[in-house]
């Protein structure tokens, strides 16, 4: 059975937020270096993550292509450790051991997150055509 994709950019919000704050607890739960004291830092980070995903990391993307291209895209995984340790630097109650605890986790956060909006179907992209 194939997901539908949700065209309701609300929806769409609430999920991708809940879908990254579920993959930031799943986060804790599995590895040591990252510890959210409340749920209220759980979820302030899930919906900075994804307005960092949203907004941010595109921008650092293009900035830092060169050395993207030059590793082979491995340079990501530190542009994805370096947004999640000024997420955990902002928020009061994440806690996240260091930077290659962070590279790790941001790598986990990715591949689940990847995961679930696919079988969410929320990676799908909606095409309205205009009569």
């Amino acid at each position: 059975m194939r997901a539908m994709p949700l065209s309701n950019p609300v929806l769409r919000f609430l999920l991708f937020w809940g879908v990254n704050t579920l993959s930031l607890w799943v986060a804790d739960e599995v590895f040591a270096g990252i510890r959210f004291e409340t749920a209220q830092s759980l979820f302030i980070s899930g919906l900075l993550l994804g307005l960092a995903n949203t907004f941010v990391k595109p921008v650092l993307l293009v900035l830092t292509l060169p050395i993207t291209v030059l590793t082979f895209g491995v340079f990501v995984l530190v542009l994805n450790a370096f947004v999640l340790l000024v997420i955990a630097w902002f928020v009061p109650g994440f806690l996240l051991a260091g930077f290659w605890s962070g590279a790790m986790i941001a790598l986990f956060v990715s591949i689940l997150s990847f995961l679930v909006n696919r079988a969410l179907g929320l990676n799908t992209v909606v095409v309205k055509r205009v009569r």
